[in-house]
Order: C-alpha cells, then structure tokens, then sequence
C-alpha cells in the first residue's frame, strides 16, 4: 500500500513520497478491515475502482502513472493530481466527476469501524490498471490524521466540528493534533493583559529553573541557532532553523518546532511544541489537566513572544530567560524535545550536524565547522570561515549563509562608515553644553577635531604661546561613542590606541 501520512512536506513532495515504495506489479486497493461488515467493503472497492477509472479516463496521453490525494469534510475540500509521464509530469485539481467520487467513496466507508478518512491517496499504473484489470494497478491509502496535514489539506475547526457532529464522534477521539485544533477554544493564548493579572500578588505561581546540562545558556544558544541555520541556507535546504533580527525559528521534518525571541535586558523567550507531545494528549484526550505552561512567567512571556503553535492549542513547553538562567513553569525538559529545537545542545552536536549538511568532504571539515561555532559565539564569524566548511565551488549558498549569521549579530562590521568631522564636533558640542563645561577657558565655538584609528580627537586647542597640562580630550569614534579624558598632553597617543582597540572590540574586527 502507498502511504502517505500527510508530514509537513509541501504538496509536490508529500506527492512525491506517495511514489515511494510502490510496486507497480503488485497494485491492490486496501480497505480498513475492522469490522465485519463485507457489503461496505465491497461497495467502496467498487467505488474506489469507479475513482480510478474516471482519473484515467481523465489523465492526459502518454501518461503513465497518476497520483491524486483527496482531502475531503462534509463542508470543504483541496485536491491534488499529478499525471507522470516518461520524463515529465503535470499537475492539477480534480474534477467535479473525481471529487464527487471520491466523496462517495467517504460516505461508504464512514460506515467502519474506524470512520471517515480525512484524506485519501490513489497511486495507478496507467499500464497495469488499463489491462487486464484496474485494481492491478491501483494502491489506495486512507489517512486518518495520526500524523499532522500538510497546511493545504487543514481545514477551519467549523468544518471538522461539522463531521463530528454528523459521524456521532467526539474530538476526544481525534488525533492530538487534530483534537487541538478542533477544540483548544484559545487554552493557551496569554494576551499581555491576562500575563499581567496573572503575576499580580495573588496570581504568582511557582517556577523552576532549568540545569545548565539540559539546556545551553541564552547567548550560546543563540549563536550555534545561527551556524545551524547558515548551514541549512548553505545546503539549499527549505526546512531547519532560520534567523530574523530578535528573533530565530525552526521547523522540523518530523512537524516539531519553535521560536526564540530575544529582548533587551538580558531576557528571551523559548517556546514551540511536540504535536505528539504526552502531555498534551492526555489533556485532549481528558485523561489529565492541561499543562500550566506559564505557571510563574513574568508578564513579559506573552502571545506576541509566543510561538504559533500556541494558537492552535499545539504548545507544549515554554522557557524564558531571566536573571542569567532559563526557567519554565510545568514545560518538560529540553531532552524531550528534541525534535522541537535544533541541536544547539554543545559545539561538538552543531559542528556534527553542520558536517553532515557540506558536499565539502575534507579532512578538516569538522575541525573547520568547530571553528565557526566557535567563531560565532564569539561574534566573529565570517564568510571564509563558511567556505572552509562549505567549499567555493561546490554549489554552496555561502552569500545566503553569511546573511543568516548577519541578522544573529555574529560577525564583524566592515562596512561601518567614517563619521564626518562636523558631527564629531557636534556630538562633543551637545554633551558640554548639556553639563555645563562651556567655559571661557574651554569654549564650544573654539573646538577643532584631528582624525585618530577609528574616529575624531575633539578639543579646544590651546591659544598660541600657553602651555597647559591635563586639558580634557573627547575622542568620538565612527560609531558615534563618546570617551573623555583629561589625558596630559604626552598621552594623547596612547589613548588613541586603547580607543581604536575599545572599537574593533565592539565590532569583532
């Protein structure tokens, strides 16, 4: 039997693990067989055979294998056709006649044990089904939901509401996933005005801490988050983590995920979910109370901060940082979700997962893909490092990696500019008027600005013939940052250094 179980591919590749694991020569159509009512079987084979016959009735020349998927309520519908042919294929809804089929084929074997199907997947050989007989070539696969629909194939919670009123089910009896969606009635929202009362005086519930062995600090989660995704940027991969400004996300193949947000003051946000997480299926099955999430949050961890998966009843942990530490209220550790959050667990994880991503087979690929681990936390990456990992001409989005690493804040600034004279004098102009240091002796009018590494020496200069010893000097660098010093006048040299130094610090260069 083809199955296709609805992972989180996109519909051309959840097409195309349809085709895996087919044999053409062994085509049969597969009922559920609990149950024992053979009158019902029986029909929807005849109706899923009558389902073929009008999809190859309908398939252009020269095709020679056709794979069409049905996702399919009472209310609302999507469908999906590819027509193979020997080199190329083509695409395309169903028709009414095919989707009116197939929505008998539903109805039929709604009378089952197990109930209606909420998507359905015929794979036919062309050849083998044409002659001498149709079910020869046809593999059909009914999908229940036990694993979450491609986002094309998920309808509005009304619709599956609608089937269950009809069928006599209860959401209860629905996939996690599917249960959640149909009936978390906003569980897990927290509006920063529901955060707020909740951590008033007699809303504080308790929190824990996590171990720094479960889970790496902020910044170093942060920075190997980055590597991970400029690694999958470099591979051409659609899936894995990515990087915004504040803000990383990952998605998972295996429909996990989660978003870290990141605040001023030392402060984050972690959170994302396990759609076959323990605890929530318990708590939609109704065997056990939802997880409080959210039991000792600041007000702070709120919906804006919150992972998506929130809105759909799928949350499952939430961590926040503060005060230097991760905490969470009744989240699970992070060992156990580790196909919600990439592998930033050590250098060595990223680094091997880094590795396993590159063309680039060299002796020192991983002692390179250290490096830039290394080099990221540090805030010193760059694009050579990548393409000591990656290799130059291996096809490799290195452009699109370094990017990745730009947003995290983890790499040098090179392309800062000069910072003209006149605003240098203007910045040293503001502060002295500000607090006072506009003396006759020292005059505002009177400033002059001399060039040093990485900005301006400001200063009044001293009337021509008078020695004066401990003057201040302001040095202003390119980045607009304001130093004072009342350096004697044989140190000015020196001071200059620690300046440019202080700069290049800041910046990683």
């Amino acid at each position: 039997m083809a199955a296709m179980t609805g992972g989180n591919a996109s519909f051309p590749e959840a097409l195309d693990e349809a085709f895996q694991g087919l044999d053409a020569d062994n085509g049969h159509v597969l009922i559920p067989e609990s149950g024992d009512d053979r009158e019902t079987k029986a029909l929807a084979e005849r109706q899923t055979l009558r389902l073929a016959e009008c999809l190859i009735g309908e398939a252009p020349s020269g095709c020679r294998r056709i794979t069409a998927v049905f996702a399919l309520t009472l209310r609302s519908s999507a469908s999906h056709v590819r027509y193979a042919h020997d080199s190329s294929s083509t695409e395309a809804t169903a028709s009414p006649d095919a989707l009116r089929l197939a929505r008998e084929l539903r109805r039929t074997t709604a009378r089952l044990p197990r109930g209606p199907w909420w998507r359905v997947t015929l794979t036919i050989d062309v050849d083998a089904a044409v002659h001498p007989y149709v079910d020869d070539g046809v593999d059909v696969d009914f999908d229940y939901g036990d694993e979450p629909f491609p986002d094309e194939h998920v309808f509005a919670p009304e619709d599956y509401r609608a089937d269950l009123e009809a069928f006599d089910r209860s959401a209860e009896q629905l996939p996690t996933w599917l249960s959640a969606l149909v009936s978390h009635d906003g569980s897990q929202a927290r509006s920063p005005r529901n955060a707020a009362l909740s951590t008033g005086p007699h809303g504080t519930r308790s929190a824990q801490g996590l171990s720094p062995n479960d889970m790496p600090g902020l910044a170093e989660t942060w920075a190997r988050w980055a590597v991970l995704s400029a690694a999958f940027v470099a591979a051409g991969s659609a899936w894995g983590p990515r990087m915004h400004p504040s803000c990383a996300r990952f998605e998972g193949v295996k429909r996990g995920g989660s978003t870290l947000w990141m605040l001023a003051g030392d402060r984050a946000v972690l959170s994302g979910g396990v759609w076959d997480a323990p605890g929530l299926a318990e708590a939609y099955r109704g065997d056990a109370p939802h997880p409080e999430l959210f039991a000792g949050a600041p007000a702070w961890v709120a919906d804006p901060l919150l992972d998506e998966r929130g809105r759909a009843g799928l949350l499952s942990f939430c961590y926040w940082w503060e005060s230097g530490r991760w905490m969470r209220g009744e989240s699970p550790k992070a060992q156990e979700l580790e196909t919600a959050i990439p592998g930033v667990w050590t250098r060595g994880t990223v680094a091997d997962i880094v590795s396993g991503l590159t063309q680039h087979v060299a002796p020192d690929t991983e002692t390179a893909a250290l490096r830039l681990v290394a080099a990221a936390e540090g805030g010193f990456a760059d694009h050579g490092m990548l393409a000591e990992v990656f290799g130059h001409d291996t096809g490799a989005d290195l452009d699109g990696a370094y990017h990745q690493l730009v947003m995290a804040g983890l790499t040098p600034r090179t392309d800062l500019p000069r910072l003209p004279r006149h605003q240098a004098i203007a910045i040293v102009s503001r502060y002295m008027l500000a607090h006072g240091l506009d003396v006759p002796d020292y005059r505002v009018a009177d400033l002059v600005a001399d060039r040093v590494d990485r900005g301006w020496m400001v200063f009044a200069p001293v009337p021509e013939g008078e020695i004066r010893i401990g003057r201040g000097i302001f040095f202003v660098a390119d980045d607009e940052v304001l130093e004072i010093t009342d350096t004697q006048s044989s140190y000015p040299q020196r001071y200059a250094e620690q300046f440019a130094r202080r700069y290049r610090e800041r910046w990683g260069l």
